[in-house]
């Protein structure tokens, strides 16, 4: 079993690197963590291999850890695995979602429409995390929530790269609060095809950057 300091620096870590924190190819420096997290090195060293097991960083020979750097083609094929788990997620959150909960979900949205009127992106990105943790906790699945949580990490980048193309936030927007509609209706079916219609959107977007030599 991870000890205590394991399990904090795990936590830190993958936050951060969730966050956009710690950005594709930043060095995770074990010294520098020790610090900034408080737990021993060892425990930092340990945390990072866990990481490095999950795709979140990579080790490179003679020169330390960093937080990995994806490719749109991984991109792609991540949200290609997502879209089978975030459908039951989003299914099982319109059969197990509480009235206070889909109140939240309501407010969440609003939220995130004043965020694309303002045209403060980095908070609509920030801002979908939070959204698809919403939805994972009220689908009560931790197993599938889990899954989602390790590939979502991973693709923090391009996420924010995709809000940053002119007219895709409205895009997102319509497709997200297509989905919070229908699970706080309490439609299971309605809400796996919103998040498959969402999620199929990305991809094409994500495609279309790869073909024309976008940045990955």
């Amino acid at each position: 079993m991870p000890s205590p300091g394991q399990e904090m620096a795990e936590r830190v870590l993958r936050n951060a690197i969730s966050r956009g924190d710690m950005p594709p190819g930043y060095r995770l420096v074990e010294a520098e963590m020790v610090e900034l997290i408080g737990v021993s090195r060892s425990a930092v060293r340990l945390a990072i291999d866990v990481l490095a097991a999950e795709g979140l960083v990579e080790r490179i020979q003679n020169k330390g850890a960093r937080v990995r750097v994806v490719s749109t083609e991984e991109a792609i094929a991540i949200t290609e695995c997502r879209v089978p788990l975030e459908g039951l997620l989003a299914a099982k959150a319109a059969e197990r979602i509480t009235d206070a909960e889909a109140e939240r979900l309501r407010a969440h949205l609003q939220i995130m429409t004043a965020a694309v009127d303002s045209g403060d992106l980095q908070k609509y990105s920030e801002l979908i995390q939070q959204l698809h943790g919403m939805v994972a906790e009220a689908a009560r699945h931790p197993i599938a929530a889990d899954l989602v949580s390790r590939l979502q990490a991973q693709l923090v980048r391009h996420q924010f790269r995709l809000s940053l193309r002119p007219g895709r936030p409205r895009v997102s927007l319509s497709g997200l609060g297509a989905l919070v509609e229908a699970i706080a209706d309490r439609d299971p079916a309605r809400a796996e095809v919103a998040v498959t219609t969402h999620l199929r959107g990305v991809i094409a977007a994500l495609s279309e950057t790869s073909s024309s030599g976008g940045p990955a």
